[in-house]
């Protein structure tokens, strides 16, 4: 009895934090509703559809075709988007919901002298401005620091404590002993400085530290096959063949994925043939490493964007301005995979810019090369594939939840859209409607 008191109190809390636009999905009834906007892109091929209608029951999707054709339970709520196009609750597959951008804290000092709690609750205000972006899941890569207190923002969110999208995620991150931040490189050598990722050395430590994390709640096992180790700084592998394949065997027996940030043409391969699932950034890999990628049906996600914003913060770069030579390279890189057909994922690094600004790495990936219809699907029925997830979500059908987001315009046609959300629901519950805009 305490506890549901406690938690009453609260979601009661927490509720006078947020505005009238966004409910507490606890506290929302999911009912009937009937959406009606101006277009609908399902995910099931390229074309959206004029004048069509989505029906959703109990929190899942019931029927969606030409308005005329669907039948309406009495009592349904009606909810008219014109000038809008309804899409699936778009996906982003690489997020940091612990950080936030560089230029406002270096992520150094987020990690050293930002508390855990304080930390957490930052992350909750990024969940909410996440979902009402119209992303209704994530997969968070790595808490940076503040240990297993994603699994806790995942809970919260599933219990309709707080409002944010559906999170996949993977608590600390694996790194090899030395390799990662903060430092050491920089600190004094008698410091024992905090962590950004579980530090491992050697085939026992890295199955230790995998089933450590999936025992916590990790959904995917995340490891990091390179980092800037190398003479003067350059990327280069930190783990070794025989490390790389106990994390992913020790991963693959427990149920877990293993997303593997690379970022050099050699971290990228070894990564690849110990069996990843999926290869964050890939800026140096080449054809080769990248056919390997097609044969094996490792899945990439580019995080164009995050390049651009350390670009901006570091390197005097402004939109618009002739990209910079780390940008160029990233470009390359992922022309080369659109190229050869390799399976590519939404995922933006989102932390290093700013929680609800997702929208932009579509919107990259179409500047360099991509079609608009090619970007979601990339946010959405192919991420879902790449999260296992299909037969859930990640496009409008019958039987799959009602993640769904709709656009002023016609992402379709000009992807840039997706910067203006006017609708929001995820299992069912509305989070924005065009009456109720935060």
């Amino acid at each position: 009895m305490r506890s549901v008191l406690l938690k009453r109190l609260c979601c009661a809390a927490f509720a006078l934090l947020l505005p009238a636009a966004l409910p507490a999905a606890a506290d929302t009834a999911k009912g009937d509703w009937l959406l009606l906007p101006d277009r609908v892109w399902t995910a099931d091929g390229d074309a959206a559809h004029n004048g069509w209608a989505v029906l959703v029951h109990e929190g899942a999707i019931a029927a969606v075709g030409p308005a005329a054709s669907i039948v309406v339970p009495a009592g349904a709520h009606r909810v008219t988007l014109r000038g809008a196009t309804l899409t699936p609750g778009l996906i982003d597959l690489h997020a940091h919901l612990f950080l936030h951008p560089y230029n406002e804290t270096l992520w150094n000092d987020q990690v050293l002298k930002e508390p855990q709690d304080y930390r957490t609750l930052e992350a909750a205000k990024h969940a909410r401005d996440t979902l009402l972006a119209g992303f209704t899941t994530l997969r968070d890569l790595g808490t940076e620091g503040a240990g297993y207190a994603d699994v806790s923002v995942k809970h919260a969110i599933d219990e309709g404590l707080i409002p944010g999208p559906r999170l996949f995620v993977a608590t600390r991150a694996i790194v090899a002993t030395a390799s990662y931040g903060p430092g050491p490189r920089g600190f004094r050598p008698d410091l024992d400085l905090p962590g950004g990722a579980q530090e491992v050395s050697g085939a026992d430590a890295a199955m230790v530290a995998v089933r450590e994390q999936a025992a916590r709640g990790a959904d995917w096992i995340k490891l990091y096959a390179d980092y800037r180790v190398g003479p003067d700084g350059a990327t280069a592998p930190t783990f070794t063949p025989a490390e790389l394949k106990a994390i992913v065997d020790t991963a693959h027996l427990l149920g877990r994925p293993v997303a593997a940030h690379a970022a050099s043409d050699a971290g990228v391969r070894m990564a690849v043939e110990a069996g990843v699932d999926s290869i964050e950034h890939g800026y140096g890999a080449g054809e080769a490493t990248f056919r390997l990628m097609k044969q094996r049906g490792t899945a990439y996600q580019p995080t164009l964007t995050a390049v651009a914003s350390t670009a901006e913060y570091f390197e005097h770069y402004r939109p618009g301005d002739a990209p910079t030579a780390r940008m160029r390279e990233a470009a390359q890189a992922f022309r080369i995979a659109l190229g050869l057909g390799v399976l590519i994922g939404n995922g933006s690094d989102v932390g290093v810019f700013a929680h609800g600004a997702n929208w932009r790495e579509p919107a990259a990936m179409v500047a360099d090369g991509m079609t608009p219809t090619q970007a979601l699907h990339a946010a959405t029925d192919v991420a879902a594939r790449i999260l296992r997830q299909q037969g859930r979500f990640g496009a409008i059908a019958p039987g799959l939840r009602a993640d769904l987001a709709a656009f002023a315009g016609d992402p379709a046609a000009h992807i840039d859209d997706l910067a203006h959300p006017v609708f929001v629901m995820k299992d069912g519950v509305p989070y924005r409607t065009p009456d109720t805009q935060p």
